[in-house]
């Protein structure tokens, strides 16, 4: 059976932040995920953490200036000293949180001119993350995320992340695979997970087109839930999904996924 993580960035927005801990403990949750933790002190989310018996899988390394519309620093020429610092301040939240994963955005690509230098800059502060992440147990992840919700993202594809995994060759980077990502981007879902696995630190789903949950759509979860016990995948699966209706209302998806 999935290792299910709710994704309290969208759902349960129907509570206050730190109120989404004990709502998706009571449905079942026994991890969870976010983008951002910085807007609150590590220790308050520590404690909701512990309240509520969860587990901390996943959050995002500071992705720049988010509400002006930057998604990550990581590949952008002369913001190297930012993106250091934004790494450093990750590390501690990633500690206090015992979080052994952070996600690290790519950023977008304003000038196609650039994009080639852009990749290199990515690469490096990937490798320097890496090294820097590795004596505390923490896991690097970069996300192909499709143009159609982030024009201009510079990481598109799961051959192009893998591919840069393979280069930058440090254990602790991994891909964080997003199967609504992909299938807008590239479909071909089991071919992707059979040949890519192995370099898989995470998995996050949503309905396809509208990214609801995970039972309406164009893409056959539960099939691809069998697929990923038959493959002995034992890491979690994120819930990156807005909710139709209410969060507790929409999740038979999750009950009859854990009956399996």
């Amino acid at each position: 059976m999935p290792n299910f993580a709710a994704n309290l960035s969208m759902m349960y927005t129907e509570h206050a932040f730190l109120d989404r801990f004990a709502a998706c403990a009571a449905d079942g949750f026994e991890a969870v995920e976010f983008l951002f933790p910085y807007a609150f002190a590590a220790q308050e989310i520590r404690d909701r953490l512990d309240r509520h018996g969860l587990r901390q899988v996943l959050f995002n390394a500071p992705p720049g200036d988010f509400e002006q519309g930057e998604r990550g620093t990581s590949s952008l020429p002369g913001r190297v000293d930012e993106f250091r610092r934004g790494i450093d301040v990750a590390i501690e939240y990633a500690q206090a949180l015992r979080c052994p994963r952070v996600h690290v955005m790519a950023g977008l690509v304003h000038d196609e001119h650039q994009r080639t230098h852009q990749r290199e800059v990515y690469l490096d502060n990937l490798a320097w993350a890496a090294a820097r992440m590795a004596p505390h147990g923490i896991d690097v992840l970069i996300e192909p995320i499709n143009t159609r919700d982030i024009p201009g993202y510079l990481l598109n594809t799961q051959a192009d992340a893998h591919a840069i995994v393979e280069r930058i060759g440090a254990p602790n980077v991994k891909v964080q695979m997003d199967l609504y990502h992909c299938q807008i981007v590239e479909g071909d879902l089991e071919t992707k997970i059979r040949r890519h696995l192995s370099g898989v630190g995470h998995i996050q789903i949503a309905g396809v087109p509208h990214r609801h949950e995970p039972d309406l759509g164009e893409v056959n979860y539960p099939y691809l839930f069998a697929l990923l016990d038959e493959l002995g995948y034992a890491g979690w699966i994120g819930c990156e999904y807005r909710p139709r209706a209410g969060t507790s209302a929409g999740l038979d998806w999750f009950r009859r996924a854990r009956l399996r």
